[in-house]
């Protein structure tokens, strides 16, 4: 069966029709991805995402052109945007030493962390505003007074919330502790 009667099927609500899309570029989609997150979890993550926006956006599809590509565009954009954001925490433990190279405790631990990434558990045992301004203290440069403005709060309550981010993270980073 061709993609083209497969997407007319899943549009008119047949969902094994989908099933078969799945298996029909599952095989593939893995290799693609495994190539581009080199690890298994990684690429399974982005295949199932991938899977899914292809699914939402069905609507979407321009039947003229190919279904192959349009999807493996989709996989691509995702599996680029993991590995954007493996880029922007390893930075974000790069800011952190940075920031921490006077001090002592850091020096006298010779703590070995620019360049390892930061394990997304630690960054989930922050709170939710925590990890807020986290990322927007050490992704998008924001000042104390833009993060208040973002959240809505005080910029002594920001400052509340990105100090006890911080102290954490740093403490798990020390500690070397990923779970």
């Amino acid at each position: 069966m061709e993609d083209r009667e497969l997407i007319r099927e899943c549009l008119d609500g047949k969902v094994e029709s989908y099933k078969k899309i799945m298996t029909k570029y599952g095989g593939s989609a893995m290799a693609a991805a495994m190539n581009m997150m080199m690890n298994v979890q990684d690429a399974e993550d982005a295949c199932q995402e991938a899977f899914l926006r292809a699914f939402r956006n069905l609507g979407r599809f321009d039947p003229e052109r190919s279904f192959k590509n349009w999807f493996f565009a989709i996989l691509s954009n995702i599996c680029l945007d993991n590995l954007r954001g493996r880029k922007r925490r390893k930075n974000l433990v790069n800011r952190f030493m940075k920031e921490d190279a006077a001090a002592s405790v850091v020096r006298d631990r010779g703590a070995s962390l620019p360049g390892r990434e930061i394990d997304p558990r630690l960054l989930a045992r922050l709170a939710p505003k925590e990890r807020m301004c986290l990322h927007l203290w050490a992704q998008e440069d924001c000042s104390p007074k833009e993060i208040a403005s973002v959240l809505g709060c005080t910029r002594s309550t920001a400052n509340v919330h990105l100090h006890r981010a911080r102290v954490k993270l740093k403490s798990a980073l020390r500690e070397g502790t990923h779970a």
